[in-house]
């Protein structure tokens, strides 16, 4: 009997397709691909296969308790994390593909500079049709930088900010350990301390439960005066009221957030007109960039041969963790 992997992805080229099948067919198994848009079809043929590679929470909780490992296309995880009933096998692996290091540190790298530059009261300068003043600004160079993260993603921004000549860069994890990419690393028991001389906070959290609600008024008050914040992980991390407060009171110089809650904002919303704010709808670390995409493809391809010869995978997720 053919062991199958259901494919329910839009971004796979016909070179991402080739690569899947030849890796697939070395392991011993079927690979089956479906568009987003074929749902139905996806979930017939997952009642007859092993290992699931998609983003799609609907489709998992479709899934036969035959299913032995899904690949999660995305770096996120908190919606297969945050309802055990969502697989049918209690015991399915699950793994994220945490590709996004290099597109979410580029985001990063031009909010920052958009902040420290003053752009967003540019931009609201000249769409008034007015030339406006010069205004002070700020470098990266010689900066102090604190990152509330240091996985892939915070590892990735920390390079890209010592590149450009970054004096400190600080960051906070879970565990605390060293990291060559950080000139000093503390566990979130140290994250009040840490705070009072952090000059740009930069976050890329996962949504657990210790995360929701990290950054909350209490903590925005620590952050010194004419801080930055910006967050790529999750906007549940953020006290959202609090930061439009400090924002537009004028004790933080600028934010920018890639993520909020809810998404998409209701247009009503008051982060809409929160001063020195910059929105973006989600989109650091989105699929758009081609070697996101190789690298997403490379990433399963060398779990599948893995998985074949029974080795540990690689970003295997702690479903109690979430991450």
């Amino acid at each position: 009997m053919s062991r199958n992997i259901c494919i329910h992805l839009d971004f796979l080229s016909g070179q991402h397709k080739a690569k899947i099948r030849k890796t697939a067919e070395e392991a011993g198994f079927v690979p089956h691909f479906f568009l987003r848009s074929q749902f139905e079809e996806a979930s017939a043929c997952l009642q007859h296969c092993e290992v699931l590679y998609a983003h799609s929470p609907e489709l998992l909780r479709t899934a036969p308790a035959g299913l032995q490992w899904y690949c999660s296309a995305t770096a996120g995880v908190e919606p297969y994390c945050q309802n055990d009933g969502i697989f049918a096998n209690p015991n399915c692996l699950l793994t994220s593909t945490n590709c996004y290091g290099v597109t979410i540190a580029e985001h990063v790298v031009m909010v920052v500079l958009m902040l420290l530059r003053q752009m967003p009261v540019y931009i609201e300068t000249t769409m008034r049709h007015s030339w406006g003043e010069h205004l002070p600004v700020h470098s990266i160079y010689g900066g102090s930088f604190t990152l509330l993260g240091t996985g892939n993603i915070g590892a990735n921004v920390a390079r890209r900010l010592r590149g450009m000549g970054a004096a400190r860069i600080t960051g906070v994890s879970r565990s605390g350990k060293p990291l060559p990419d950080f000139d000093a690393v503390y566990p979130f028991q140290s994250l009040d301390e840490v705070l009072k001389t952090s000059e740009f906070l930069i976050m890329s959290l996962p949504s657990t439960a210790e995360t929701i609600g990290l950054l909350n008024r209490e903590r925005l008050a620590l952050l010194p005066e004419g801080a930055f914040v910006v967050n790529v992980g999750r906007g549940s991390a953020v006290d959202q009221q609090a930061l439009a407060h400090a924002l537009n009171s004028g004790r933080l110089a600028g934010a920018a957030l890639d993520v909020t809650e809810p998404e998409p904002l209701p247009q009503d919303h008051f982060l809409w007109e929160a001063k020195n704010l910059i929105l973006t709808p989600h989109v650091s670390g989105n699929t758009s960039l081609e070697y996101t995409r190789d690298l997403n493809v490379d990433m399963f391809c060398a779990n599948l041969q893995r998985y074949a010869q029974g080795r540990p995978l690689q970003n295997l997720v702690d479903r109690k963790r979430g991450y």
